[in-house]
């Protein structure tokens, strides 16, 4: 095993964001140059998701057992607690700063033909009984589907239950994290060439002048998620630490927003966002339960999505808004935003329970999603770089705040 490490350190340790924007750089180019060659490349890019997809479940399960079982009395409740506050505060004040630019930038949008193996829930109701079903999920069929609901909700209980184990049964659940992640940590030393894959097909396959039809829609959505991550994100940090947040905060947008652009997953970005946490030696019982959580609840990017495309869809049929309404849709939106999956167009489907506010019909409310498909490649990147991200974030904010708290004063 000795002999393994010692020939992966190099490997690891070199600068992985100087080579994804290597990776960046040729994937467009290529893109643009050589079209044809490029759709091609996109097997690279399929190949590196999917890897990251087929690990992050098992990670998820036994880091998080692990990190439980581990975990002495007390410890991580002072960290915790302040980074699920952020979670929901960070979720829902997205959501008002949606309907605020919504507002100010009412947007129309020309519907198009539903697709017709779409389906979404009809009601909160229905929401919150796929969670409970979902919670209550075979382990196997929740690790195999990628159902992180099911898999904190097994891994949490068998946590608890084998913190009364014996001392040998914690150090192998121990010994088998670091495996895990060891394996994890070779799969993201290869997101360079994935990202050169996805960047060069994508950009092959799209084009730029995909978007033009939707420019003030994007403009939207894109300018509303700039300004939770560069200033209400970064708000909420500076209550947390009482500094400057910028440094954390373009940190984790440089390494953690620019992964979760190209792969698209929250999920697929747990381990992007544990090694940052790792790097900067924050306590591992905390990061190893609030990040796979984070990427499960703290989805302030769904919420703009849900928020603006359900407004727009109202503006579009002429359907009168007022700020009651509003405000209950902010509040719709941040629970949606919570029960989407951390897969690519996880929070599309939950836009027709929020256009059921204003008495939107299914059909309609799903030509809605597909308008949302065809601004995917724009906006679901940016949407999961925004939730990724953050979830890096308030984790730091958290640590760092425990930090100042424990220091005397002076």
């Amino acid at each position: 095993m000795n002999r393994v490490f010692k020939f992966a350190m190099p490997f690891l340790q070199a600068s992985l964001v100087k080579q994804i924007l290597v990776g960046l750089v040729l994937g467009i180019a290529l893109g643009m140059a050589a079209p044809s060659v490029a759709v091609s490349m996109g097997f690279l890019g399929t190949i590196f998701v999917t890897a990251l997809k087929g690990v992050a479940p098992i990670l998820v399960f036994v880091l998080v057992m692990s990190s439980i079982a581990n975990q002495r009395i007390g410890d991580g409740d002072l960290h915790i607690k302040p980074i699920l506050v952020l979670y929901m505060v960070g979720t829902f004040g997205a959501a008002v700063i949606a309907v605020i630019a919504s507002f100010l930038w009412p947007t129309e949008i020309t519907l198009v033909a539903p697709p017709e193996s779409a389906s979404a829930p009809a009601g909160i109701f229905e929401v919150f009984e796929n969670l409970i079903l979902n919670v209550v999920d075979n382990p196997v069929h929740a690790i195999s589907s990628g159902n992180y609901i099911g898999i904190l909700a097994w891994s949490i209980a068998m946590g608890i239950v084998l913190r009364h184990g014996t001392p040998a049964t914690r150090e192998v659940l121990s010994d088998a994290a670091k495996g895990v992640e060891f394996i994890v940590r070779l799969v993201i030393r290869f997101a360079p060439i994935g990202i050169f894959g996805l960047v060069s097909s994508t950009l092959a396959t799209t084009g730029l002048e995909a978007m033009a039809g939707y420019v003030k829609l994007l403009a939207v959505l894109l300018g509303t998620m700039a300004v939770v991550a560069f200033v209400v994100n970064p708000f909420l940090v500076w209550l947390m630490i009482r500094r400057n947040p910028y440094p954390y905060t373009l940190m984790t947008i440089r390494e953690s927003g620019v992964a979760a652009f190209f792969t698209r997953s929250s999920a697929a970005n747990i381990p992007v966002n544990l090694e940052i946490c790792r790097r900067l030696n924050l306590p591992e019982s905390t990061y190893a339960v609030s990040i796979p959580v984070g990427a499960t609840v703290n989805m302030a990017g769904a919420a703009i999505t849900i928020t603006v495309l359900t407004l727009s869809a109202a503006y579009s049929l002429g359907v009168a808004i007022d700020i009651p309404t509003a405000i209950f849709l902010s509040f719709i939106a941040s629970v949606c935003a919570a029960g989407a999956s951390g897969v690519p167009g996880g929070s599309l489907m939950l836009i027709p329970l929020a256009c059921g506010l204003f008495g939107i019909d299914q059909n309609t409310a799903m030509q809605v999603v597909a308008v949302g498909f065809i601004i995917g490649v724009l906006q679901d990147s940016c949407e999961t770089a925004l939730n990724s991200s953050s979830d890096a974030l308030f984790t730091i904010a958290a640590c760092k705040r425990a930090e100042r708290l424990r220091q005397p004063m002076s």
